[in-house]
C-alpha cells in the first residue's frame, strides 16, 4: 500500500508539473498574440518587443510579408541597435522567403555593406547569392543569372569556409556550374541536328575545356567523335575517343563511340596535335608543359 501511494503521488507531481508547463507555454504564446497589432503604432513598444513579434508572425505565417512591417519599423524607431542590425538580415530572409529577389538581394547587400565583419555577414551573403540561384532558368533560356549565381556563390566559399552556408553554397555551386554545361550541350546539340558541325565542335569544346568536372563530360566527348568524323576529321575523333575510353570506359557513350570508330577501321587512340591531344598529355599522361 506504501508503495501504490507513493506511485500515486509521484504521478500526481508530474501531472501538476505537466500542467504549469503547459500553462506557461500558453501563456507565452497569448504573449507574442498580443503584441503590437498590425495597424498599431509601435512608437510605444520596445525594440525586442517588436522584433519579437515580426519573428512570431514569420514563424506561424505562410507568407512572410505580414512580418516586415515589424523589422522595418525596429530599424526605424532604434537604427544603430544590435535590435535594428539583427532586423535588417530577417527583412532580407523574409524578402527572399516571399521570392521578392530584388528586394531581398538590396536588403541583404545592405546589410553586408553596413555589417561587413558581423557574424550574420555569412548569413547574408548566402541570401544574396539565393536571390540569383533560385532563379535559375531551364537550360533553354539565357543564363545571365547562373552566372551571377556563381559569382556569389564563391564569394560565399572563399569568404566564410567555416560557415554552414559555405558548405551548402558548395553544393549549389556545382549544380549551377553543371546547369551552365547543360546548356552548352543543348546548344551544340541544335547545330549537330542541322548539320553544322563546325560550330557544335566550338560548343562541345567548351565542355571539355571548362566544364570538365560536370555529368556533361562524357556526352561531349562523344558528340566530338560524331562531329569529327562527319567533318573528316579522324585524327581528332580518334583522340576523343581515347580520353572518353580512359576516363569514362563504363559509360554508354563510350561504347556508341567505339562502334562508330570501328565501322570506319578506326580505334580510340591518340593521334594528330590538336587541342584534344593537348587534353590528352595533360590529363592522362600528365604533361602539363
Amino acid at each position: 500500500m506504501t508503495g501504490t501511494g507513493a506511485g500515486r503521488s509521484r504521478t500526481a507531481r508530474r501531472v501538476r508539473r505537466n500542467l504549469l508547463l503547459a500553462s506557461a507555454l500558453v501563456m507565452g504564446l497569448a504573449a507574442c498574440g498580443s503584441g503590437p497589432g498590425p495597424n498599431e503604432p509601435l512608437d510605444g513598444f520596445s525594440a525586442e518587443e517588436i522584433y519579437r513579434r515580426g519573428e512570431f508572425l514569420l514563424e506561424t505565417s505562410t507568407r512572410a510579408a505580414p512580418s516586415l512591417r515589424y523589422f522595418q519599423e525596429v530599424e526605424r524607431i532604434y537604427p544603430f541597435t544590435d535590435w535594428a542590425r539583427r532586423a535588417i538580415i530577417m527583412q532580407a530572409y523574409a524578402q527572399h522567403r516571399d521570392r521578392n529577389y530584388e528586394e531581398a538581394r538590396a536588403t541583404a547587400q545592405r546589410f553586408l555593406d553596413q555589417y561587413p565583419g558581423d557574424p550574420d555577414a555569412a548569413w547574408a551573403a548566402y541570401i544574396l547569392a539565393l536571390t540569383f540561384y533560385d532563379q535559375i532558368e531551364d537550360v533553354g533560356r539565357d543564363q545571365g543569372l547562373t552566372f551571377q549565381a556563381l559569382v556569389h556563390l564563391r564569394r560565399v566559399i572563399e569568404e566564410y569556409p567555416n560557415t554552414e552556408y559555405a558548405r551548402s553554397a558548395v553544393l549549389k555551386f556545382d549544380l549551377a556550374f553543371d546547369h551552365l554545361a547543360a546548356k552548352e550541350m543543348e546548344i551544340g546539340r541544335y547545330y549537330l541536328r542541322r548539320g553544322n558541325h563546325a560550330a557544335a565542335v566550338n560548343r562541345f569544346r567548351v565542355v571539355v575545356e571548362d566544364f570538365q568536372t560536370t555529368t556533361h563530360t562524357p556526352e561531349a566527348l562523344h558528340r566530338l567523335v560524331e562531329s569529327y568524323l562527319a567533318l573528316g576529321l579522324r585524327d581528332e575523333a580518334q583522340t576523343a575517343a581515347a580520353i572518353l575510353g580512359h576516363n569514362f570506359r563504363a559509360n554508354p557513350f563510350y561504347e556508341d563511340s567505339f562502334r562508330l570508330l570501328t565501322r570506319t577501321g578506326l580505334a580510340p587512340e591518340a593521334r594528330g596535335e590538336g587541342w584534344l591531344r593537348q587534353i590528352y598529355r595533360q590529363t592522362i599522361r600528365g604533361e602539363w608543359l
